[in-house]
Parts: structure tokens; C-alpha cells; sequence
């Protein structure tokens, strides 16, 4: 990182009281981390389909307009009126998107836990992960092996945790079968 970079960009969404979703990057502040935590420069991110509800929601993509520039573009979408009611928790909260992802520590806290991490590429998850820069608990660091890129270590928890969480509930409930079918999760938006 530039020792002069103080701010970064990160991909916020937010739900206005209009009844439109508005996804946008936005700058800010770059984190100086604590005592246990690392500065991650972010190098790849999934897009996990929580991460689509979060970055869209219920919004009609056929109404999906961009304004703002190339440099700092805006997407817009209207939400159906009988969808906002879900989302008014969210209105006019401007909310950080991306689950997990994987890059290099650049910046380390003094503990010897978050020093041990420094110039190392991890995996991490705990939101606001489409960014430039994410400041997180050096504990909340999967390390990777050297020969690992960012990108084979950016899908490290949301994909095999619920794998694991479905098969460990199936033995639990006395199951002997799981079957799962491709695109299933995706709800009919018509």
C-alpha cells in the first residue's frame, strides 16, 4: 500500500425510502489496524447468492439503470412496491457488500499473532469484502499456503461451511441421503 493512501474505495448498497436500490462505490477511510487485527489488501472476492440479496434484494434488474462515470458509476434499480416492507430496516442505511475474500496483509497490529500474518495472503470472511482495503481480527485469518493465489483462497468459508452444515445436519437427524440439485436457491422473481 502507498504510504500515502489514506482512503480506498468499497461497494455499498443502499435502499432509498423512494422505493429504488442504489449500489455505488463509495471512499473511504483506510482502517489503521489495532493491537489483533490486520490491514488485507483485498485481491479477490465470490459473489455469493447472500451476497446478491444484499447487493439487490428484491429489486426488478429489468429497471437496472447506471448513471455517475466510469470511474465511480452508479447502478439503480426500482423495488416493487410490496417488497419494500422487508426491506425497511435497511432504508436509508448505506450498507458494505461481499462476504469473504482473500488477499495480502500489508499492515499488521503489535500483537504477535497479527505479526506472524504480515506480507502473508490470507482468507477471510466477515463482511464489506468488496473493497480496496479490510481491517479484521487476526484470528478471523485463514492463512494460505505459499503456492495459494488470492483467488483459490476467496471461497474458503460461505460454499464448504454450508456443505458442511447440510451434511453435518443430515447425519444428526438420522438422514442417510442428501440430494441437491443445481441452482436451487434461486427464487422465482416473476
Amino acid at each position: 500500500m502507498a504510504a500515502e493512501a489514506t482512503t480506498a474505495l468499497e461497494l455499498r448498497s443502499l435502499v432509498r425510502a423512494g422505493g429504488e436500490i442504489e449500489v455505488s462505490l463509495h471512499e473511504v477511510p483506510v482502517p489503521e489496524p489495532g493491537p489483533d487485527e490486520v490491514l488485507v489488501r483485498i485481491e479477490a472476492t465470490p459473489i455469493n447468492p447472500s451476497d446478491l440479496g444484499l447487493l439487490f434484494g428484491p429489486a426488478d434488474l429489468s429497471t437496472l439503470q447506471a448513471t455517475g462515470t466510469a470511474a465511480r458509476p452508479v447502478l439503480t434499480a426500482r423495488i416493487p412496491e410490496r417488497a419494500m416492507a422487508t426491506l425497511a430496516g435497511r432504508v436509508g442505511q448505506s450498507l458494505p457488500v461481499g462476504n469473504e475474500g482473500a488477499g495480502t496483509v500489508v499492515k499488521a497490529g503489535a500483537s504477535a499473532a497479527a505479526q506472524a500474518l504480515l506480507g502473508r495472503k490470507v482468507a477471510i470472511i466477515g463482511g464489506a469484502m468488496y473493497a480496496h482495503y479490510r481491517c479484521i481480527g487476526a484470528r478471523q485469518c485463514l492463512p494460505l499456503p505459499a503456492d495459494a493465489s488470492a483467488a483459490d483462497g476467496a471461497s474458503c468459508f460461505v460454499n464448504p461451511l454450508t456443505a458442511l452444515g447440510m451434511v453435518e445436519t443430515m447425519k444428526r437427524e438420522g438422514h442417510t441421503a442428501l440430494v441437491h440439485t443445481a441452482a436451487a436457491g434461486w427464487p422465482d422473481r416473476s
